[in-house]
């Protein structure tokens, strides 16, 4: 199923990794980007000036900032008669002043005519989901030393979209770039009424009514298949319920006895931010529980082994962990995050009787770097066959998927 969600964003893109020359104050006060020619399939070849801009930085974990300003494009020789020298000038920004000489930048054209400039740190995961969600080829391995002012823009027309259930992968990375587009309003918003009144339900009824209703999948036939379709069915239900009760809220308004609520504004917003990040990390877990029951897999979920450490899930339960009788080699802990981070960390304390943990993660194209260091820590890292395609070649081999898992589970057990 495909929403075009892609399309709704952007129209074209174009990316490079910035040399030294384009970032470095010392080396340069230049305030632009060098070949850019290639940008003309994208910008056109008319002079645009002051073209609203969002120039965003993205670095590790939530390091990022966002800030407006504008884009000038022209053609420096445009009275030349057979020559022409595109340049693309853009203005002193904090955005700019973090970027790096290797940094990847993304130039990427909206279809309101405004522009979106991303940077991100060279070999980050955010590199790596940036090139997947644009279908844009691997850029050279950058060692913070490039220097060509003649390196070349990549450049693609978004005429295209990534579908299938990948429309998870995408909504994420969009939300990550602070992108929500508008999608199809679901028809459950009044049973949703009619169940929950216009209030958020726990996470473990909002999981199970989405589950209900796309009943025609079968956790035994395709646990894959299935997980990110009752992942991709309750966020898509959560938000439109969530449109209504913020939409209601906001007509109230905020005034108090002093005028404008501005407090209450602040914790109003800053509450709909977290329930959003909690309701993902509990509906991963309530639907991979699901899952585990169906195929009738003996499990403990958020039980105590050691240090009051609670894994996420332990196979075949916590009473044979517990037992020092009980063979370690057949002991299985999986950890369940909707996103990793920095935070992949955190399960390798969470069951010291274990050696290798597993992880599964619904987080698109985690960086090479990131999935070494994973493997050097004996974490391996669980994914739906779907989002295996978000990696690179190299790191696919590597990756299981949930049905995978599940075998590994049933072979223990055996």
């Amino acid at each position: 199923m495909s929403h075009g969600l892609l399309r709704k964003c952007f129209n074209g893109v174009a990316v490079k990794r910035l040399s030294a020359v384009e970032v470095d104050p010392s080396r340069s006060h230049q305030h632009e980007l060098n070949g850019v020619n290639g940008l003309k399939e994208i910008l056109g070849p008319e002079k645009r000036c002051n073209i609203p801009t969002i120039f965003v930085w993205l670095g590790d974990e939530q390091d990022g900032i966002t800030e407006e300003g504008f884009l000038t494009w022209y053609d420096a020789r445009s009275n030349h008669p057979t020559r022409s020298e595109y340049r693309l000038y853009f203005p002193s920004t904090a955005v700019l002043n973090l970027a790096s000489a290797g940094d990847p930048v993304f130039i990427a054209t909206r279809p309101d005519g405004s522009i979106m400039v991303i940077i991100t740190k060279a070999g980050s995961t955010m590199e790596n989901q940036l090139l997947w969600l644009f279908d844009l080829p691997n850029l050279p391995e950058s060692d913070g030393e490039i220097t060509q002012t003649n390196q070349k823009f990549d450049v693609k027309q978004i005429n295209y979209d990534v579908s299938g259930q990948t429309d998870f992968a995408v909504r994420y990375i969009l939300e990550e770039l602070g992108l929500e587009p508008e999608e199809p309003e679901t028809d459950y918003l009044d049973l949703m009424l009619s169940r929950f009144g216009s209030n958020f339900p726990r996470t473990i009824e909002f999981s199970s009514f989405a589950r209900e209703t796309i009943p025609d999948v079968s956790p035994k036939d395709d646990p894959d298949g299935t997980l990110l379709s009752w992942i991709n069915q309750e966020e898509l239900l959560f938000r439109r319920l969530e449109r209504h009760v913020v939409a209601d809220r906001l007509e109230k308004g905020f005034i108090d006895t002093e005028g404008a609520d501005i407090n209450g504004f602040l914790k109003f917003s800053l509450s709909v931010q977290n329930r959003r990040k909690s309701r993902a990390g509990l509906s991963l877990e309530n639907h991979l529980e699901e899952i585990f029951k169906i195929i009738d897999i003996p499990y403990a979920r958020g039980k105590i082994t050691e240090n009051r450490q609670k894994p996420d899930f332990l196979f075949p339960g916590v009473v044979e962990y517990h037992n020092p009788q009980f063979p370690a080699s057949k002991l299985i802990m999986l950890g369940a995050k909707s996103t990793c981070k920095d935070r992949w960390r955190q399960v390798l304390s969470e069951a010291a009787r274990i050696k290798t943990k597993h992880l599964l993660t619904l987080e698109p194209g985690i960086s090479q770097n990131q999935t070494t260091e994973m493997r050097s820590s004996s974490l391996q890292l669980v994914l739906p066959r779907e989002l295996h395609q978000t990696y690179r070649p190299e790191q696919q081999s590597w990756l299981i998927d949930l049905n995978g898992f599940i075998d590994l589970v049933k072979k223990r057990a055996g």
